[in-house]
């Protein structure tokens, strides 16, 4: 990003923290979806969606982020978003604004941070009343990276 150019993300609720993904990698945001459930899939995969007859992997963010109590599956919101061609549902409590957000307020992520979610950010922004985690898509998407044990 360069400095004074303005970025926009999608940003949702997951266990009342505010996340963000860049707006260019989300493709649309959809009410609560039936799934199919995934027999022996990695904790995070909550299911597949048929999203106008294509396959979309639903990532259980609650799960994938380590946060604390029971994933709300059944009445969560979808972020749909692309990565490598392939589509996947990033299940979110609530979904905010689209936020335009000058690069500079971009901050780095904390050395502070937990280890998982480092791994998965790539900036903090600080707004009147919060923090807003941005997310890197792909590193999120990464499986094989999840948590540290």
């Amino acid at each position: 990003m360069t400095q004074g150019s303005i970025n926009e993300f999608v940003t949702f609720q997951v266990d009342g923290q505010w996340l963000g993904v860049p707006v260019a990698t989300v493709q649309e945001v959809l009410l609560a979806q039936r799934m199919a459930v995934v027999p022996l899939a990695p904790a995070e995969v909550a299911g597949f969606l048929n999203l106008r007859g294509q396959i979309v992997t639903a990532l259980d963010l609650r799960t994938r982020l380590d946060m604390p109590g029971e994933p709300r599956l059944t009445d969560a919101m979808n972020v749909v978003v692309r990565h490598d061609n392939e589509l996947f549902s990033l299940l979110v409590d609530d979904v905010g604004d689209v936020l335009a957000i000058d690069a500079d307020q971009l901050e780095p992520v904390p050395l502070t941070l937990d280890p998982a979610w480092r791994a998965v950010s790539c900036g903090i922004v600080r707004r009147d009343t919060n923090l807003l985690a941005v997310l890197d898509v792909g590193a999120l998407l990464r499986l094989d990276a999840t948590t540290t044990a």
